[in-house]
């Protein structure tokens, strides 16, 4: 015998999306002292694409009259693209510009800025600094006080294929966030084969292996262990948010030579905030419009509908300003909005087919358990069928267009993509990245928790009335 669902299965449902929908409408901020700092982000601190805000346009170059090969400058481009996803940045635009050894990068503004500061917006991107691993901690001042590291290279930025952070037990088996480094491998100036080389050299004698950006140490643990398989781990007083900054740090700042900013303007939106109010509101205006279809047509399972969507709508969101500890934000473009749209559209078709299941289900004389719980099981193969295709071409649009360092495109350049050079467009990327977020909500909210209240509601003597399903009173 199935367990039947609880009469309290709705309220809970309900208080649950309610909740989330407000925590990712609103967010949490908490004022300590003159710092204001941010528990959940909430649709204030979506970063809004260009197309809709503007940004600003920065050219960097080689600093020190350094001339860049074709290659440098193109693996310069790819890592300033690796920093611009670390941050959340999907919508931009880089160019290099081979004959001239520069690279221009256009990227939108700080979400909640009120004044356009372009020279803040570069500083936020973050200066094009050179990597380096250095033994010992050793340096020297120059005439201007600045601090020169004098410790011999153990590597470069050029030997760092990735790096990581996770949690991992110390000592005293207590959890701690440590940064995890993948080395470059492949012949003796692989940077496996160097790091195994200095470890081995500096394994018990105390020394550490500092990491310098530019002029600046970031770290310098001591070697515990020769590394010879070319990965490494960097333990220290490390939280999630430092631990996540240093490996975005290393990634980022895997340059083959220094760059500096030669220049910077702003650049105005294509569209303007003002007509994504006009676009907001016509979008409150269609989902009251879709809400009343809904009810009128479904009744009960309409209304279920309409809570279901709002769950949906709110997951996206959530997404969207990186709600989800497990997975960045993204940048809010015109073809994401157009992405969630179709994705809401799908969550309609969605329960459009389980209403009607229902209908046919009690009209063809079964019971009301029954024919709710035959409705869903018959409308889900549908309902897979026709979001599956989504699913498809949104991971590809994603993997195609989206940062190389991001999980589909590491995985599609891989397999599919490998004999094409890496291209990214964050307006395609932020398309994709809707539309697959938004298909998932649709299974979580539409389907399952749907599916969920319905059950439910049935549960309760005043919901047992067969026209409220669409059948016939009995």
């Amino acid at each position: 015998m199935k367990k039947k669902t609880r009469k309290s299965t709705f309220f809970i449902v309900v208080a649950f999306i309610v909740l989330f929908t407000v925590s990712a409408v609103t967010g949490l901020d908490y004022l300590y002292g003159d710092n204001t700092t941010t528990v959940i982000k909430g649709v204030d601190d979506i970063r809004l694409g260009i197309d809709i805000k503007g940004g600003v346009d920065v050219t960097f170059a080689p600093a020190d009259g350094y001339d860049a090969t074709d290659e440098q400058l193109d693996a310069a481009a790819q890592k300033i693209k690796t920093r611009l996803g670390a941050l959340g940045i999907n919508d931009n635009e880089i160019y290099s510009d081979n004959k001239s050894d520069r690279i221009i990068v256009r990227f939108p503004w700080q979400a909640g800025e009120s004044e356009y500061d372009a020279g803040e917006a570069v500083k936020e991107l973050g200066e094009m600094a050179e990597l380096t691993f250095r033994k010992g901690t050793d340096s020297t001042t120059d005439d201007d006080g600045n601090v020169i590291p004098t410790g011999e290279i153990v590597l470069t930025g050029d030997d760092v294929d990735k790096a990581g952070y996770t949690q991992q037990p110390d000592n005293n088996g207590n959890l701690e966030y440590v940064v995890t480094l993948k080395l470059t491998s492949g012949g003796e100036n692989s940077g496996t084969e160097k790091f195994a080389k200095a470890t081995a050299e500096l394994n018990g004698t105390g020394t550490p292996i500092s990491i310098w950006m530019d002029n600046n140490m970031i770290s310098y643990p001591t070697v515990n262990s020769v590394i010879t398989n070319g990965e490494a781990v960097i333990t220290g007083s490390f939280t999630d948010e430092s631990a996540k900054a240093l490996a975005d740090q290393i990634n980022s700042g895997a340059l083959p030579f220094k760059m500096v900013t030669t220049s910077f303007k702003t650049i105005s939106s294509t569209m303007g905030e003002g007509s994504l109010d006009a676009i907001l509101l016509a979008a409150y205006i269609a989902f009251a419009l879709i809400a009343v279809y809904m009810v009128i047509l479904y009744r009960l399972p309409g209304f279920v509908a309409v809570i279901a969507l709002v769950g949906q709508i709110a997951g996206t969101l959530a997404a969207i300003t990186g709600w989800f500890g497990f997975m960045p934000g993204s940048t809010l473009t015109i073809p994401g909005i157009a992405g969630i749209i179709l994705s809401i559209g799908m969550g309609v078709d969605a329960n459009i087919i389980t209403g009607e299941r229902i209908k046919e289900e009690i009209r063809s004389g079964k019971s009301l358990d029954s024919a709710i719980r035959i409705a869903y099981k018959r409308a889900f193969s549908a309902i897979l069928d026709g979001n599956i295709t989504n699913v498809i071409i949104a991971i590809i649009l994603m993997g195609a267009f989206g940062v190389p360092s991001s999980f589909f495109s590491q995985i599609l350049n891989k397999t599919i993509f490998f004999m094409f050079g890496a291209t990214t467009e964050g307006v395609v990327y932020s398309f994709g990245f809707t539309l697959l977020v938004g298909v998932v909500c649709n299974f979580i909210f539409g389907v399952f928790a749907a599916q969920l209240m319905v059950k439910s509601l049935s549960r309760f003597k005043a919901f047992q009335n067969r026209k409220l399903y669409g059948g016939d009173a009995k």
